[in-house]
């Protein structure tokens, strides 16, 4: 049943972006094993980044089963079509439920997306890593394989309008070699590891990346450190705690 919805919904997706002319630049497909589990891990700037990593598994023909957040399985649209594609319901107060539900994937030779921020950095950057992720690479033998978006946040992210036009958006993605996930390393170290890497590949995104901001209404999308307005990681933090 999973494959018989999953890949109409891919071919959909797909159908869309061709529509609003996006200028997809994907780079790194091949260290997606193309059998057997893994956890592929992503930055996460939009509401729609799930569909972008899971675009970039598809040169290998797999497909990805996110882990996301509950409320999402119990919408009257969006719910039977994750569930019937086999996506991972995370409810934050109950997490063992979704990290065995995960673990039971990975070991039947299924890839799990993870973004281990856990929710959209409204300020573009890497937030802290949960060590999810490799804890679960660990338990279940399967590789950790980084990646990375940018330009996703200009379609849709939080605090922001969505932007389904004919916008001709330049879209870069960048996945790394696959990490393996050594059971002899504490998972805290193992998480830093993939951190860091995946910090290396969202900074050759953004410098692959082929458009700048039109003007200073326009900056939005870009963080402070690069010259933007999106707001500082302090800011962020500081907003959330009020």
């Amino acid at each position: 049943m999973a494959e018989l919805v999953y890949r109409p919904v891919v071919g959909l997706a797909v159908t869309l972006f061709k529509a609003w002319d996006l200028k997809i630049d994907c780079k790194g497909s091949e260290n997606i094993p193309r059998s057997g589990g893994a956890v592929l891990v992503s930055n996460h700037i939009s509401y729609l980044d799930f569909i972008f990593d899971g675009l970039a598994a598809l040169p290998q023909k797999r497909l990805v089963r996110f882990m996301a957040k509950e409320s999402v399985f119990r919408h009257k649209i969006s719910g039977p079509l994750m569930r019937s594609m086999k996506h991972i319901p995370v409810d934050r107060n109950q997490g063992e439920a979704a990290y065995a539900h995960a673990l039971d994937s990975l070991r039947s030779g299924e890839i799990v997306g993870i973004f281990p921020e856990a929710t959209i950095s409204r300020s573009f950057t890497l937030k802290s890593f949960k060590s999810g992720a490799a804890r679960l690479a660990q338990e279940a033998g399967v590789p950790l394989v980084p990646m990375a978006l940018w330009g996703t946040q200009r379609l849709w992210t939080k605090g922001h309008p969505r932007n389904f036009k004919r916008s001709h958006t330049p879209i870069t993605i960048r996945v790394g070699e696959a990490i393996e996930a050594s059971k002899d390393k504490y998972a805290g170290a193992l998480t830093r590891q993939v951190r860091e890497r995946v910090q290396e590949l969202l900074e050759a995104a953004q410098r692959a990346y082929p458009v700048r901001p039109k003007g200073p209404d326009d900056t939005w999308w870009m963080p402070a450190h690069l010259g933007g307005t999106a707001p500082t990681p302090e800011e962020v933090r500081a907003a959330e705690a009020l």
